[in-house]
């Protein structure tokens, strides 16, 4: 499959008894790499698609999530880390979103797989005031009977602490029939995860259910500094566009096309079980001098199936126009980088982006590194740096999830990414400090 209320009495979901620590460091130049222990094997992709966030209550906490079911936690700003199974009475059922709000609640999404109705029929949203993960059994938007609800992404308002997400709609998933569609759905929390807005959808134009090209997917929520709401996602009208001006009561009539999105959002990367260049849309929420700019971050082949890039547009007034794509990735050759992911360091506006990259595979056979790129000057210009320890080859029998995940706070930066070693898959993350 594809980020202020008193409670009353609230019931609580515990996780798992059974802990598993990191033990695993390793370093490539100046950069450690620390492997994140898996949870009991319940699925053959256990800790792909991770989610990793870092709290800014106390940013020496950090939290992680992988399919299927997979809790992560550091209490040491990711020296080390527990990990733990989640548990819900909807089920867990893979696509992990982990984010924290400016009090420092942790907040666990996921895809459902609940017995008593159908699989992926509402997304959870859980919750947990403490790092060691006593999450509720959570809350989460109205079901719309047996219609699928996958690949939703979220954001905090760093000031109300209101929640937004965004995800696709389903009428059947993987339906071949040409009456059934996908659509960009809305819903919000204003209380902090306990209850949820119905749904709205936000898309004009549905796509197919094929789960490809044509299906409409992959909208991330950004925020502005004034209530608006600005999301962003791929289908067979390109990379499109959508906005609110009042907190999501009212959008556009109908969402705007940002670029073509070369060759579709689903794409072939030799040894890879599936990959998509799907977008992610981040905001610069800070006082720095580019301070209000949207970002879009995606991948393409528009120059080749055998020269995946990553790219990078950006916006100064709301989503109204976009500069031209610059090439995120700097290497010279004709090779693949692949699986983005962006995030801003809202203490200054830099930028900080992990990806996967083959740029050093002069064997042609798959070898497959991690490259950290930033940018401090609004994608002008860009620093990257290789950060995994070794090169890793994937097997395409196994699958490796869509994405990676990174998160970063006052110059702490935290990639996390899976590695595939002989069709075994391990989660990493390496500890860099910039101040």
């Amino acid at each position: 499959m594809r980020q202020n209320i008193i409670f009353g009495c609230v019931k609580f979901t515990f996780l798992t008894i059974s802990l598993n620590f990191s033990f695993v460091i390793i370093g490539q130049g100046k950069y450690l790499n620390v492997q994140i222990p898996p949870v009991n094997k319940l699925y053959s992709s256990n800790e792909c698609e991770p989610s990793i966030a870092i709290n800014p209550f106390r940013p020496n906490e950090m939290a992680a999530g992988s399919i299927l079911a997979g809790y992560h936690y550091s209490s040491d700003s990711g020296k080390t880390w527990a990990s733990k199974e989640l548990k819900s009475p909807y089920g867990v059922w893979g696509d992990p979103v982990v984010c924290y709000d400016s009090k420092g609640r942790l907040y666990y999404f996921h895809l459902a797989n609940y017995t008593k109705t159908s699989w992926i029929d509402r997304i959870v949203c859980q919750t947990s005031d403490k790092i060691e993960g006593e999450f509720t059994t959570g809350a989460f938007p109205k079901p719309n009977g047996s219609k699928a609800q996958d690949k939703h992404w979220v954001v905090i308002d760093p000031i109300s602490d209101v929640v937004y997400m965004t995800w696709t709609q389903f009428d059947a998933y993987a339906s071949p029939d040409q009456k059934d569609s996908s659509f960009i759905m809305f819903s919000k929390s204003m209380d902090r995860g306990v209850s949820w807005t119905d749904p709205v959808r936000i898309s004009k134009y549905g796509g197919d259910c094929l789960d490809g090209d044509n299906t409409v997917e992959g909208a991330v929520p950004a925020l502005g500094k004034n209530g608006e709401i600005y999301v962003a996602w791929s289908g067979p009208r390109g990379l499109v566009f959508q906005k609110s001006l009042d907190y999501g009561k009212t959008w556009l009539i109908e969402e705007r096309t940002i670029s073509h999105h070369t060759g579709g959002w689903e794409f072939s990367i030799p040894g890879m079980n599936r990959a998509n260049g799907l977008p992610f849309l981040v905001s610069d929420m800070s006082n720095g001098k580019n301070s209000g700019t949207l970002y879009l971050n995606w991948a393409d082949q528009k120059n080749g199936k055998k020269n995946t890039d990553i790219w990078l547009k950006s916006s100064k007034d709301g989503g109204e126009t976009w500069t031209n794509a610059v090439m995120v990735n700097q290497d010279k050759t004709k090779k693949h980088q692949f699986f983005t992911s962006v995030a801003i360091d809202q203490s200054n506006g830099d930028l900080h982006f992990v990806y996967y990259d083959r740029s050093r595979d002069t064997s042609n056979k798959n070898k497959t590194e991690v490259v950290w790129c930033r940018s401090e000057d609004g994608g002008n210009t860009f620093k990257s740096e290789i950060i995994s320890a070794s090169a890793f080859v994937p097997n395409k029998k196994v699958f490796f999830g869509d994405y990676l995940g990174i998160a970063v706070n006052k110059g702490v930066v935290r990639p996390i990414w899976p590695r595939m070693d002989k069709k075994k898959i391990t989660l990493w993350t390496a500890l860099i400090n910039l101040r």
